[in-house]
């Protein structure tokens, strides 16, 4: 089984609709939302198509918005559990070398890729096929993962601000989304989204660059010295 969150049928959810959902994540990771087909997502899952339609009668749209969700929501909760363990001046130990604890979350988000290569080939397909994926769920998606994430990480680079540890110029967001994209985001883009991973060194290079550039435009410039107390 390619992904950890994939395991354990959640309870209340009919064991069918857990192998449907695991196999969609396969065949559309693999196939594309475009040439994926229910057919073969339902014998991916040993079910009929008629069991398939059954649970989603809104056909490939309704069932790919539904596995992107909940695929988004196990990767999702696991960059919030590395922030928070890496990040958040809120719960102890509070960060004592920020560069060092930078690098640590950006490393272990990049590391995500490889824990769930189904949901990571899904992106890829989104990236590809934008065009032809339905509104609802491209937004729904970043809904559930992305913009979650970003809020979260604004929040948590705010409660660092007040600590006088960074600046973030009045816009929470967008540092988050800067710090995000300096790293991160750029091994995704050489990486084509985890496709062909880079080797260690040369991504903890990147990683380290991105954070020194990060923390040069966000840490809060030094107090200037009084004039009048210098010259007396």
């Amino acid at each position: 089984m390619s992904t950890r969150d994939t395991r354990t049928p959640r309870r209340g959810r009919p064991a069918k609709v857990d192998a449907v959902l695991r196999a969609a994540c396969e065949v559309f990771g693999r196939d594309g939302y475009t040439r994926a087909g229910m057919e073969t997502i339902a014998a991916e899952a040993g079910v009929s198509t008629r069991t398939l339609y059954n649970h989603f009668p809104g056909g490939k749209a309704e069932l790919f918005r539904t596995v992107m969700a909940w695929s988004s929501t196990h990767v999702r909760d696991a960059q919030l559990a590395l922030l928070h363990r890496y990040l958040d001046p809120e719960r102890p130990p509070r960060p004592q070398d920020l560069e060092r604890d930078l690098v640590l979350l950006a490393r272990s988000w990049t590391n995500l890729t490889a824990e769930f290569p189904a949901h990571f080939a899904m992106v890829r397909q989104i990236h590809a096929e934008i065009g032809h994926i339905p509104d609802d769920v491209r937004e729904a998606w970043q809904d559930t993962g992305p913009r979650t994430v970003t809020r979260e990480t604004a929040r948590v680079l705010s409660a660092l601000a007040a600590l006088g540890l960074l600046d973030l110029h009045g816009d929470p967001e967008r540092t988050a989304r800067h710090f995000a994209l300096l790293t991160s985001g750029e091994l995704a883009q050489l990486t084509f989204w985890a496709y062909a991973p880079l080797p260690d060194p040369e991504a903890d290079a990147i990683i380290t660059a991105g954070v020194r550039t990060f923390l040069r435009a966000y840490t809060p410039a030094p107090p200037r010295p009084n004039p009048g107390t210098a010259s007396r």
